[in-house]
């Protein structure tokens, strides 16, 4: 089945950026932009009259800015999610607006890179919470640290953050040392790719290997999270 397209409101006052935050946003696949507002009480009516699932928001506009129109839609109960788009870099905003649940904050100027690294790493968010009602804690830590270890370290062509993720939570669920095939069974990937993986994290020191000697044979990796 086709994933859903995710629409987006933008929010912003300057025209100039406005229309390259659209742009950026319809050059991202499965988004579509659902409409555009110059300042928060627009948005606010916007955000009535099309419920979107995305709303980019600048912080410092005319005529109800950014912190109070992303508190109206959390105080009016929509489930339009915010990505802050703005030039302040103060500590106290940025600690609001995160206080307030935009789940990215990007500071102007940006490049394209980063906008669409925001709305990548949103598209897997709202997928993976498509059609559900329960969710696993692995399946939650994969959500809450999509594309962390991705922004600290550049990974090696091959390997993505989400997969990176789901072998370090399984990892922690382990109460003793594991061989890579059990890893692979365990989240249900290929052993060469569960190898890949935890080579990786050995090179990065997130794992330690803890070698098994038994009888005729190669020895046995096992790996443990550190």
């Amino acid at each position: 089945m086709k994933d859903p397209v995710i629409r987006v409101l933008l929010i912003e006052d300057d025209p100039m950026v406005l229309e390259i935050n659209r742009q950026f946003v319809e050059q991202v696949e499965g988004f579509e932009v659902a409409g555009v507002a110059s300042n928060g009480s627009e948005g606010m009516k916007m955000i009535h009259k099309e419920k979107p699932d995305l709303a980019l928001v600048d912080i410092y506009m005319p005529n109800k800015n950014g912190l109070e129109t992303i508190a109206q839609i959390r105080a009016e109960g929509y489930s339009t999610d915010v990505i802050a788009i703005t030039a302040a870099s103060d500590i106290e905003t940025v600690r609001r607006i995160r206080q307030l649940g935009a789940i990215d904050y990007i500071m102007k100027p940006f490049k394209a890179d980063r906008i669409k690294k925001a709305l990548a790493n949103y598209r897997d968010y709202y997928l993976k919470l498509q059609d559900k009602e329960t969710i696993s804690q692995q399946e939650l830590d994969a959500i809450i640290f999509q594309g962390s270890i991705e922004e600290k370290k550049q990974l090696p062509k091959g390997l993505n953050a989400h997969t990176l993720e789901k072998v370090v939570a399984f990892l922690k669920e382990q109460k003793e040392a594991i061989s890579a095939e059990q890893v692979a069974e365990g989240i249900g990937i290929a052993r060469v790719t569960a190898r890949r993986y935890l080579e990786y994290m050995e090179q990065t020191g997130s794992v330690k290997i803890h070698i098994e000697y038994g009888g005729i044979g190669r020895p046995i990796n096992r790996y443990v999270i550190v």
